[in-house]
Parts: C-alpha cells; sequence; structure tokens
C-alpha cells in the first residue's frame, strides 16, 4: 500500500468517525465540535482533490463560521437541554439510522453510475479564460460565465440578514445584536482579538486580490474578515453596531449594488447585461469584488451576530 493511498484511507475514516461522532452524541456542544472537526477534515480532502478554492470556503464556512454560528445556538440552548430528560426511544433511533444508511447508499449508487466521460463546460470557460484577463478558472466563471448567480447568491445573503433581523423585538431595532458564546474569559480570547485582527485583514484582502489569478477570491477573504471582526467582539472588545445605522444599510447592500450598476453598464459598453469589454473586464471584476468583499464579511458577521436587542443606549 503506497503512502498516499494510505493517507487518503486514514482521511476518510477520520472523516466518517467524526461525522458519525456529531450526530450520534446526545449535547449539541459535543455535537458542534464534531460538526467543527468534520469540516477542517473535508477541506483536507478537498485539497487532497486539488479543489483548493473548495477547500478554503470549506474551512472558512463549512467549519469556521457555520461552526461559531452553532456554538453560539448550542450556548442558548445548554440550560433547555440541562431540563430535557426525554430522549428518543432506540426504535426510532433505529429507523433514523436506516433511513441515513439507505439515503447514503443511495447517493452511493447514483455517483458510481455515472458514465466516466460526462458532459462538461470545463474547456469552453477554459478556454474563453483569457477574455477575462483572470487566471483563475473559477472565478472567471463565478465572476463572468455563471456571474447573474454570483449576484443573485450576494442579494439573498442581504436578504438572509434582513431575516435574521426580523426575528427582534420591536425595540430591538433600535438597539444591537449580542453575541452570545460559549468561551471562558481567561485572557487568551482576548489577547487573540488583539493580535490577530491585524493579520486577518492582511489575509483577507490577499485572498481577494490572489484569487484573480490563483486560489481564493472576494468570499475567501471576507469571510475572514468576518471572523476577525467577530472575535473582537466575542472578546468584549467592541460593540455590534446598531441596526438603525445608516452606514450599516448603505455597507449591506454596496457589494450587490455596485455588481448591478456594472451589470446595467454592460449593456451599454459590450453589449449584455453583465458583460464586460475585454479591454477592462479583470479592472471592472476587481472594481465589483472590493465593495462585495466588505458586504459579504459584514453580513456574515452580523448573521452570527444573530438578531439585535433592545439596549440602554436606545
Amino acid at each position: 500500500m503506497s503512502l498516499e493511498l494510505f493517507y487518503e484511507l486514514l482521511l476518510a475514516l477520520l472523516a466518517l468517525a467524526a461525522a458519525s461522532w456529531s450526530v450520534a452524541v446526545r449535547d449539541s456542544y459535543s455535537a458542534t465540535v464534531g460538526f467543527v472537526s468534520y469540516g477542517l477534515l473535508m477541506a483536507l480532502v478537498w485539497m487532497q482533490l486539488q479543489a483548493v478554492d473548495v477547500a478554503l470556503t470549506e474551512a472558512a464556512i463549512g467549519s469556521g463560521l457555520t461552526g461559531l454560528l452553532l456554538l453560539g445556538a448550542a450556548a442558548r440552548l445548554r440550560a433547555t437541554e440541562a431540563r430535557v430528560t426525554a430522549r428518543p426511544s432506540r426504535g426510532l433511533r433505529a429507523v433514523a439510522a436506516l433511513a441515513c444508511a439507505g439515503l447514503s447508499a443511495a447517493l452511493a449508487a447514483t455517483v458510481l453510475s455515472l458514465p466516466q466521460s460526462t458532459p462538461s463546460l470545463a474547456g469552453a470557460a477554459i478556454a474563453a479564460l483569457p477574455a477575462t484577463g483572470l487566471g483563475n478558472p473559477v472565478n472567471g466563471v463565478l465572476m463572468a460565465f455563471r456571474a447573474f448567480d454570483t449576484l443573485l447568491e450576494k442579494v439573498v445573503l442581504v436578504l438572509s440578514l434582513v431575516g435574521v433581523w426580523s426575528l427582534a423585538p420591536d425595540l430591538g431595532w433600535s438597539g444591537r445584536p449580542r453575541l452570545l458564546h460559549p468561551f471562558a474569559d481567561d485572557g487568551v480570547l482576548r489577547f487573540l482579538a488583539r493580535t490577530l485582527p491585524p493579520l486577518g485583514l492582511l489575509f483577507g484582502l490577499h485572498l481577494m486580490w490572489n484569487g484573480a489569478d490563483e486560489p481564493g477570491g472576494a468570499f475567501q477573504g471576507a469571510t475572514v474578515l468576518a471572523a476577525m471582526w467577530l472575535l473582537v467582539l466575542m472578546a468584549g472588545l467592541g460593540d455590534a453596531p446598531q441596526v438603525r445605522a445608516r452606514w450599516l444599510r448603505v455597507a449591506a447592500i454596496a457589494g450587490p449594488a455596485t455588481f448591478l450598476s456594472v451589470g446595467l453598464a454592460g449593456m451599454g459598453i459590450a453589449g449584455a447585461f453583465l458583460a464586460y469589454p475585454e479591454a477592462h473586464a479583470k479592472s471592472l471584476i476587481l472594481f465589483v469584488e472590493v465593495p462585495m468583499m466588505l458586504t459579504v464579511a459584514l453580513v456574515l458577521a452580523l448573521l452570527v451576530a444573530g438578531p439585535p436587542e433592545p439596549t440602554p443606549d436606545r
């Protein structure tokens, strides 16, 4: 057995073990820890498949921000879980296990039944990539060949923030989100919140700028910026802004608004909606990605922070 095959088998077993643990464990905090571990292992799996962009997204979203969101939910549910004594019966758990196993078997059979040579537009996308001025094919697909989907994804992200804010009481609309977390205030969190953000800011900007030609992009960079801001909030070194602040609402729509404006301009200068003139394609894409990165970072952090609550400074 080669060393690479041994590594892949070990990685697969660890991923299955982490997934099984997160499903089988009883308390939500332990399940969240298992889920975060599973996300990190899946990032390694994507790296092994040479899908670096997907690995970055999995580590940042699937394990990072989603894990933080679930940890906050687990902290809120801790008191409720302590009072709950009833557990699902063994029969119900057996049925759930069989249903999961059946679904997994069906997915595996579907994947294995696919033809070896599946239809793909990858060749056509690579051939047309030089017209965008980008060297990263993933970014080229997202910002040029399926730009309309990318635009709608950002709009949905903003709408999801509005949905979270709508859960607030009436007086909360003049307040701030209050981030609850289960971490002890032992000084380590504050130390990290003072030292990591400058490095995280540079790394996030590097991911966005480097994404034009190498793995990375605005979304991955935005996730790093959101994580740095959340670290400061969790350490108590800053407060989330009031949701009634005008600058906050403008910043929340700046990315999609800039993207839409460039797309509409493309109708006049390039002959189609969301089209770029070939001579300025890369510059326009970077022009869109900067405000889009800031909007995504802001929205992701506020989604994790949760709905606003009434504050004394109302």
